[in-house]
Order: structure tokens, then sequence, then C-alpha cells
């Protein structure tokens, strides 16, 4: 389901994708507030369509000012433990991993989901990027879902 919401110009495009933090100092006192500040914190979403004949509004925290765009929760390509990985069970990820270097950190911090959730898996893309775990970990890439 499409929420309408304020972004920046330069993020309006359809297809765009990014991780809602929250309010930013430069929200307080906004008249656009109520506007903008309506999505989930620490959520990735996807501009879905750019409203037509919308204005765009000047915006502290945005340069090019802010556009009214429809967006949608993104599913999210993350590393979950291997066993019991299907497409339609829920799984969580393994937890943080302090190896920055390793081809699939990426996936085993991803932005826009928590530690301690559990997420719908949509689809299975197979083995994790890496070679060795180095946390000894037996990880599977899937698509995970959001919206729930």
């Amino acid at each position: 389901m499409s929420t309408v919401t304020l972004l920046g110009t330069r993020l309006a495009e359809p297809g765009t994708e990014f991780v809602y933090h929250g309010e930013a100092d430069g929200c307080a006192g906004c008249p656009y507030r109520s506007q903008c500040l309506n999505l989930q914190p620490e959520t990735k979403y996807r501009v879905t369509a750019i409203r037509e004949n919308a204005q765009t509004l000047e915006c502290a925290m945005h340069d090019g000012g802010v556009r009214a765009v429809e967006v949608e929760p993104a599913s999210v390509r993350a590393t979950i433990p291997s066993k019991g990985a299907f497409a339609g069970s829920k799984a969580s990820l393994s937890g943080p991993c302090p190896y920055v270097e390793c081809p699939s950190h990426e996936f085993c911090e991803p932005d826009g989901l928590e530690f301690d959730e559990e997420y719908r898996i949509k689809e299975i893309h197979g083995d994790a990027p890496h070679d060795v775990c180095h946390l000894d970990r037996s990880l599977e890439l899937v698509e995970l879902e959001t919206d729930e």
C-alpha cells in the first residue's frame, strides 16, 4: 500500500530506494512536518510514483526542496542462517559482525532491518557472497519483506 510523503527533489525518482531515519534537527518548526514525517523510522522504502502537478516546497534539510511522492516499503537483501530458510518462512538476522571488509557484511548488517525482529522470506538467492565466514556462520542470501 502506497504512502504519500515529501522527499528531497534529488531523490524523487521512481525506483529510488532509501532508509527513513526519522526526524532531523532541521525539521523543528517546519510547516510540512506532518506530510514529511509520516514514515516508519529505520525502514527501507522505494519511490513508486511522483505526484503530478505538485509544487516543490522549501526545506531546511534538502537544498533543492521537497516534492510529494508515493512510497512503499521495499524488500531488503540480507543473509540469514541457512537452516530452515525457505520462501514464505520467517527468519531473523544472525547478529552483528565486526568484519566490515567481508563481501557479505552489507547483507549481514543491512540498512532498514533490526537484529531482534523476524521478517518473511520473499525469495532465496543462494549462497552468501563470501568464501569463508569468520564467525563460522552458515548463511543464505535472501530477500526479506519489510512491510508486515
